[in-house]
């Protein structure tokens, strides 16, 4: 699968001027669930992120999200495929860049979102799926830890199924 993403990165001299620190393609790669491919472009150890921390952002040990900090990652899911249900204590902005994938709740209620169309994902249950035979839907997603909703009291736990 080809479908590189340019990413472009900036930084500091010593002396505080602003310079390009990398300018480099990553390729997504085919997760093992095998329903997406993924590439993490950068994450953050903290929020609010340190911008003194010269670590490559993208080599941080990230799962979903990152607790106590924030991922942006581009996911590719694959023609016809559908992830498990599953839920996460982030926020998540989901950026449609391009095909059209549906996002189902536990409810079974399905809204249908397509190119230039932004989902904001606020901890809870769901599962996506690419209704397409031929085309990927090529998503970017902002993830940012959330204190998770609490129904009585009791915090909803994550879900991976």
């Amino acid at each position: 699968m080809k479908n590189s993403i340019r990413r472009i990165v900036t930084g500091h001299t010593k002396n505080g001027k602003a310079i390009f620190s990398s300018d480099n393609s990553i390729e997504p790669l085919i997760i093992t669930s095998g329903d997406a491919a993924m590439a993490t472009i950068w994450s953050t150890l903290t929020v609010p992120a340190d911008c003194n921390d010269e670590t490559d952002g993208r080599f941080n040990d990230v799962g979903t999200t990152l607790n106590g900090g924030s991922v942006i990652r581009i996911v590719d899911m694959l023609p016809g495929a559908s992830s498990p249900m599953h839920r996460s204590n982030s926020i998540d902005y989901g950026i449609v860049l391009s095909g059209t994938i549906e996002l189902e709740l536990d409810d079974q209620i399905i809204k249908t979102v397509g190119p230039q169309e932004i989902i904001v994902q606020r901890g809870t249950i769901h599962k996506w799926r690419n209704p397409s035979i031929t085309n990927i839907c090529r998503i970017l997603f902002v993830l940012i830890e959330a204190k998770p909703f609490k129904v009585d009291g009791k915090c909803l736990p994550e879900v991976m199924e």
